[in-house]
This record gives structure tokens, sequence and C-alpha cells, in this order.
């Protein structure tokens, strides 16, 4: 296991995609974070590390640098990584001074890169976005869904985009799912004591349970912290309606979620909690799926925070 030695609990990671990759027998972690002996001032870069067991992980490797070939060197978030017709493709969002954050795609052969530029942003170039994710619809179509931040409209977009089939561009117009006020389990405590703060949408992911109900598991603020939901679409298609779930999947402040099923056929969740720079673990949950909804069965890598208390109306851990 030489290769593979960093231990889960001893790292700090937040926006956290997991892509297994059967044919090596290894899961694959994109990052935006390394050693700074790993950095070089003015070079922004994605970093993958590799794991057999999604406990013991391989040092970070560059998957990705920009040395003045692509038009954004700002804002390199949560990378996600999807197989799609025979190749990989890293979806993120980028901004150049000036402008606004837009996501596109990088594409590689191999889950090691390197990953070159694609295509072009797919979201407006007059919206503020982040978070791009996947879907292909029943009739193998491909979409894009992301957030439209609430820096830009105050109360978040959930929103979706058809894709051209080789993902180089979007194939129509964005339309708007959901808002992040629309969530039963809004926090009302969090934004009156945080009033530069609009209704955030974050981290969208979807996911298609067994009897054909349309998921989306994506986070915003609760009571108590940064939060899971889940929403669902009435009609099992992208363009809903959306209707959110009145519990959340976890709310000890956490979040930033996505799915991916273990090599032994187990649907896993992982996601960063606490919600704090520099304290931020990766957490992975075994999930229970019943009946079109999905429920946390256990943690697997030991970074469950249990000791909490509350104070101005905030979640804080001792950890």
């Amino acid at each position: 296991m030489s290769q593979f030695k960093h231990h889960v609990s001893d790292m700090c990671e937040r926006d956290i995609c997991i892509l297994p990759v059967e044919e090596e027998g290894l899961y694959y972690f994109y990052t935006t974070r390394a050693p700074h002996s790993m950095r070089e001032p003015g070079v922004p870069r994605f970093y993958a590390r590799r794991s057999p067991d999604l406990i013991h992980w391989s040092d970070p490797f560059v998957v990705f640098e920009n040395r003045g070939e692509f038009w954004a060197d700002l804002d390199y978030w949560a990378p996600e990584c999807h197989y799609y017709k025979g190749k990989y493709y890293l979806i993120s969002s980028f901004r150049a001074a000036g402008t606004y954050r837009r996501c596109q795609c990088l594409v590689s052969d191999s889950p090691s890169g390197p990953f070159v530029p694609h295509g072009e942003p797919f979201t407006p170039e007059d919206w503020h976005c982040l978070d791009g994710t996947l879907y292909i619809d029943r009739h193998g179509k491909p979409w894009m869904v992301f957030c439209k931040e609430w820096l830009q409209v105050g109360d978040g977009q959930m929103c979706a985009v058809p894709m051209k089939d080789d993902l180089s561009a979007a194939d129509g117009e964005p339309i708007i799912l959901f808002r992040a006020s629309q969530a039963p389990w809004k926090s009302d405590t969090f934004m009156k004591n945080r009033k530069d703060w609009g209704r955030v949408t974050d981290a969208p992911y979807m996911y298609r349970c067994k009897n054909r109900t349309l998921l989306m598991l994506w986070s915003s603020f609760s009571n108590s912290g940064y939060t899971v939901g889940s929403a669902r679409s009435i009609t099992g298609d992208i363009a809903g309606p959306w209707e959110i779930d009145p519990e959340p999947i976890y709310s000890l402040d956490g979040g930033h979620p996505m799915l991916f099923n273990s090599f032994d056929g187990k649907l896993m969740m992982v996601l960063h909690s606490p919600n704090r720079g520099g304290q931020e673990k990766m957490l992975i949950f075994e999930m229970d799926e019943i009946n079109g909804h999905l429920y946390t069965k256990h943690e697997i890598t030991g970074n469950w925070y249990s000791k909490f208390y509350y104070s101005d109306g905030r979640m804080n851990f001792i950890v």
C-alpha cells in the first residue's frame, strides 16, 4: 500500500468527485488542492488522487494545467469527472478577470489525463455560474445541470441546458428548474444572521432511481449549516416541474454531494463536512434507496463528527 500512503482521515478536501474506474480497480478523486511544493504561481491546475479502497489514497498528480493556452485563469472550482462515449470529461467552473464565472468541459482519453479544453463554455456569457454536472435523459440526449449564482440573482437558481452530442457546446437555451427559496428546510436563522448573503444553490447531482424517479441531490443552508437536500421531477424529465423534498438527506454542516457505485455494487454518497476552510473531511456513506427516496445507511471513512454544540444559531463541531 506504499503507493496509497494518505489515509482519508488525514486529508483536508472539499467539493469531492469520485470516479470508479473498474478496469483499473481504482477510484479517482479530482481536486484543486495539492501540497505547496506542487503548485506554481500563475499556473492553475487540477489534480487527481487514486485509491483501491476509498480509505488509502495516492499522492496528487496533475491532470490539467493552464500555461496561458486557455481563456480562464481564475475560479477553478469543484472539478467533476464523467465517462461518456469512450472519453473522460472533466467539468468545472472557470473565470477570467472582468468576466462572469462559466462552466466548460475538458476532455481526455484517460482518467489520469492529461485533459485538454473541449469546445466552449456551455453557460451563458452574462450568467454567473458554477457546479456543472452531466445528465443523460431517457432519450439519450445530454444535458448539463448547473447553478446560477445567488451573487447575481439573490435567490440562487438550479438550471439545465441541452448539449450537443459531443459535449462541445450548448444545444439550446437554459431553463430554470427551481430556486433555493423553494426548499422547505431553507435556513431562516442563517439568513437573518448573514444579511449580506443570498439564498445559495450548490452542487447538483442527478440520479435515476430503480423505480424511474428522477432525483437531484444539491446543497444549500439550513439552520444547522451546510445541508444536502433532494429534489424530484414530477414528470420524470429534466424540465420538471421539480419538487424539493421536505426533509434533507444530511444536515450536519456538510454538502456538495455526488453519488457513485462501489466496486462491490453499493450505492455511495460522498460529501465534505464540516463546511469550514481547513477543516473539511471526506465523508462517504453507503446509501439505501427505498421507493424513490435516498437515505444514509452508514458512513465508511470514520470521519464522523459526533460532538457538536449550537452557538449564534450555527452548529459548531468539537474535532
